[in-house]
């Protein structure tokens, strides 16, 4: 399961219906782009300190999940199939469904938008 920024945002503030929902017997995959939002939200937050230790518990549980070469293929071929459509999303999330696709993996997020990922499955809380 890979999961989005509003994900790992849910996790962080103890949500349990999202952890129903993520499966307790695999590994949680975290993509560097849903990092990045986060250390932003994190640098903006009152509570930094407590949120910085909380991350590094999350990156050494996780599986960091990187952009490479094939990435930027399937990128590039999911923007085009969202362009064609009229469906535009997010430009982060445009590089996290197609880190999704690419290591065929479905995504907890509350974002709907997901949804106009063709092959991507969505998993809300």
């Amino acid at each position: 399961m890979m999961l989005d920024t509003n994900a790992l945002s849910a996790w962080a503030e103890g949500d349990v219906a999202l952890l129903r929902v993520l499966p307790k017997d695999r590994l949680w995959h975290l993509p560097v782009v849903v990092l990045g939002e986060f250390l932003y939200g994190i640098r903006r937050s009152r509570e930094r300190p407590k949120l910085d230790r909380w991350i590094d518990a999350v990156k050494a549980s996780c599986a960091l999940v990187v952009v490479d070469e094939d990435t930027a293929d399937h990128y590039a071929t999911l923007r085009e199939e969202l362009r064609a459509a009229a469906t535009p999303i997010p430009e982060n999330d445009i590089w996290i469904a197609a880190l999704c696709r690419q290591h065929h993996l479905p995504l907890a997020s509350r974002d709907a938008h997901f949804d106009h990922v063709r092959g991507l499955k969505r998993v809300t809380w």
